[in-house]
């Protein structure tokens, strides 16, 4: 590499070596003329090298290593193979780039600002401060063109993979010959550190299955993490993991060579049979004196003096921070005329698509938009009264599969589960590579098996289909749903938070929903869960009364587009409540409503309960008013939506001079508190389960009408005293 002679001074690093340095504080004409001699590759990803290392320093925190060692492959990728418009970020045919190593987010910025993206030198410079679009992780809808909030590691990765399987189901529905307005990849930088996740290896897995030949991930193969080398812990051969997976794998020995790099990606771009993973040997921190394939260089600024020795050692001015020298910026960005006419080629050929394929021309631009068709819930079904009732799961089931074959963007699955959690969409297809069509013995939802089909397989994979949900639904145009046992939601939690940090359109099908599923016992007993979802920021929670409180559940996660829906369902069976009585179930809506009133007087206790239990609540009401006890019932199947509710209706609902109230939920008490306040009471479960059928365990930790009424009685007399 080029280098530039610069005046001495000597300075003592951290581990106590004294070395020799030349430090200046403006660079001369001569000097920048031996800067312009560097080649023009080299110069830009310098560039992006620099301006990582600054933008870290600046903010003095942060992780400078990776985006100096994955600057190469990064240019390489967004230079010359990225399909993109950085002056239309959300172009719908754009490839996807994740940056799965999200601790590298300065890589991803130096990136987005120099090839045209509306994120200025001022937010560089502001990295990782207050209000700005340059945050620590790249957050999704918070800076322009960042499509994934990256943050725990290996969330991106199955991303990545959500983002495929979007692809493949889009251009299944949407293309026809001449016409393939849907043809894109999905590439995503990845790290030691991502590949070490399960949920890595769960995504990983199932693409390789699916046969996801436009994923491409690029391994930063740099042999450190942020506590040492790779070797403390991570020893075994990727390349075989992953060609075992199904994967076309290829491996570049130097991360500075361009060539081998740009033909890897070209060959991977090329292959049909697989996802391809092309392991890049990088060097973290390249270009520093002291701290390259160091651990140092992770997770910490280089520290003034070695910022000025590595800008010596490439041959880069010391001054200005935050230096873009006009040629590589004029290179970066001579792409955007390039990328805005493949943009306006797209769009012609969308225009004609228009005048070829009419309906589907529509169904395109509602499914683009996020609007719904017409009639969509048309068919969900109302149930009539039934004292025998069904399990909410069933009830959900047909609820989706009304709605099914008018919303064609609903695709989703289950953890292996379908025949439990109730959620095949019958008829509509299995998510499938085509070519595995004669060796697949198919379960009980039988149906085509092609990328347009609607039923995704996710395997025992749970925290896999979390994190690949969140990708399909980033992607856009589809609404997918995930399913497993309520207790299994431990799993996703890591994936559900994301989907909430991002305010994502998905619905999460949660059933076996409390102590009554009975014989399998406390491990599979969800005792905390409710309580445990609730707390997550932007996440709704919705548990179903009856048949009927489940459609209008359903119909409710359709519309809410403020972030993930989580639809809690029974395994039991649950008496269907008679509407012509009591309160219609789309109250639901609201969160909370009144269902049942004792008298036009004031109520004297209100009883809130939610799910299962709400029938419990009505049969308490009417012993307590054959007693003379005024009682007012309220639903209360979400507490996200009944805050979002106006103060008056709040207060109407649970009037402030009522302190008598008792909430009845087969869960923990945690969280209550809020509604029952300190004079009320709390009728649940603050312990683990037991093997039992259910109907003996609600009746052992008593859940019945009989204590209900007791608690009753005891908290108005104790009031009375």
């Amino acid at each position: 590499m080029s280098k530039i002679s610069l005046p001495q001074t000597e300075l003592k690093l951290k581990k106590g070596i004294s070395y020799t340095i030349k430090l200046v504080n403006q660079i001369t004409c001569k000097e920048r003329g031996k800067l312009g001699k560097m080649n023009l590759d080299e110069l830009c990803i310098n560039t992006i090298r620099m301006l990582s290392v600054d933008m870290v320093q600046e903010a003095n925190s942060g992780h400078p290593g990776m985006p100096m060692g994955a600057a190469p492959m990064a240019y390489v990728l967004w230079t010359d193979f990225l399909k993109h418009n950085p002056q239309n970020p959300a172009w719908p045919d754009r490839d996807r780039f994740v940056l799965s190593a999200g601790h590298g987010s300065a890589l991803l910025y130096s990136l987005l600002h120099l090839t045209g993206y509306p994120l200025p030198i001022e937010e560089i410079k502001r990295f990782r401060q207050w209000g700005s679009k340059t945050p620590g992780h790249p957050e999704y809808r918070e800076t322009p063109g960042v499509e994934s909030t990256s943050g725990p590691l290996g969330q991106g990765v199955a991303n990545a993979v959500g983002m495929a399987i979007a692809e493949r189901f889009l251009a299944s529905q949407f293309n026809r010959p001449g016409f393939e307005i849907v043809n894109h990849h999905t590439y995503a930088i990845v790290s030691d550190g991502d590949l070490m996740e399960g949920v890595a290896a769960e995504a990983a897995s199932l693409a390789g299955h699916l046969k996801l030949s436009k994923l491409i991930l690029l391994y930063d193969n740099n042999y450190v993490t942020l506590a040492g080398e790779t070797r403390l812990t991570f020893t075994e051969d990727v390349g075989k993991r992953f060609a075992a997976y199904g994967w076309h794998v290829q491996a570049v020995a130097d991360g500075n060579d361009l060539k081998a790099i740009s033909k890897a990606i070209a060959a991977a771009q090329k292959e049909t049979h697989g996802p391809s993973l092309i392991a890049v040997r990088t060097h973290i921190g390249y270009g520093s004196p002291q701290k390259q394939d160091s651990f140092e260089a992770h997770g910490s600024p280089l520290g003034k003096e070695e910022v000025l020795a590595t800008k010596k050692n490439l041959g880069w001015p010391v001054e200005p921070s935050f230096h873009v020298p006009p040629e590589a910026m004029a290179q970066f960005r001579k792409a955007l005329d390039r990328e805005k006419q493949l943009e306006d080629e797209w769009k012609a050929k969308l225009e004609s698509y228009g005048e070829a394929y009419p309906e589907l021309s529509i169904n395109w631009n509602q499914r683009m938009d996020a609007k719904l068709p017409a009639g969509w819930d048309k068919d969900i079904p109302s149930f009539p009264p039934d004292p025998q009732g069904m399990a909410t799961r069933s009830a959900g089931s047909k609820v989706m599969n009304a709605i099914a074959p008018h919303l064609s963007w609903l695709i989703g699955g289950s953890a292996d589960l379908n025949p439990s959690t109730n959620t095949a969409l019958k008829g509509l297809g299995n998510f499938q590579c085509p070519s595995l069509a004669e060796t697949i013995i198919q379960g009980s939802e039988a149906g085509p098996l092609s990328y347009a089909g609607a039923n995704v397989h996710f395997g025992v994979r749970e925290h896999g289909m979390g994190s690949i949900i969140n990708g399909m639904a980033l992607h856009g145009g589809i609404l997918p749903f995930g399913s497993t046992f309520l207790v299994f939601s431990d799993y996703m939690r890591p994936a559900i938070r994301m989907a909430a940090l991002m305010k994502l359109h998905l619905v999460y099908v949660f059933t076996h929903d409390s102590i009554a599923l009975g014989e399998d016992g406390p491990t599979h007993q969800p005792v905390e869960h409710l309580s445990s979802l609730r707390a997550i920021p932007g996440l709704t929670v919705i548990r179903p009364a009856d048949a009927n409180e489940a459609a209008a559940a359903w119909r409710t996660a359709i519309l809410h587009k403020e972030g993930p829906v989580a639809l809690i369902m029974t395994r039991q069976a649950l008496p269907i409540i008679d509407r012509t009585r009591f309160a219609e179930a789309e109250e639901l809506r609201r969160g909370a409503y009144i269902l049942a009133e004792s008298s036009p007087d004031k109520p004297e206790v209100i009883l809130m309960a939610t799910g299962s239990e709400v029938h419990l609540a009505l049969a308490a009401y009417a012993k307590l008013r054959d007693e003379g006890i005024r009682p007012r019932v309220v639903s209360m199947p979400s507490w996200e939506l009944f805050e979002k509710q106006p103060v008056e209706y709040r207060a109407q609902i649970l009037p402030p001079d009522i302190p008598a109230r008792i909430s009845i939920e087969a869960g923990t008490t945690h969280g209550w508190h809020k509604y029952v306040g300190s004079s009320g009471a709390a009728i649940g479960i603050d312990h683990f389960g037991a093997s039992a059928p259910g109907k003996v365990l609600l009746e052992n930790f008593g859940f019945t009408s009989e204590n209900i009424v007791k608690k009753v009685k005891e908290l108005l007399n104790r009031k009375s005293v």
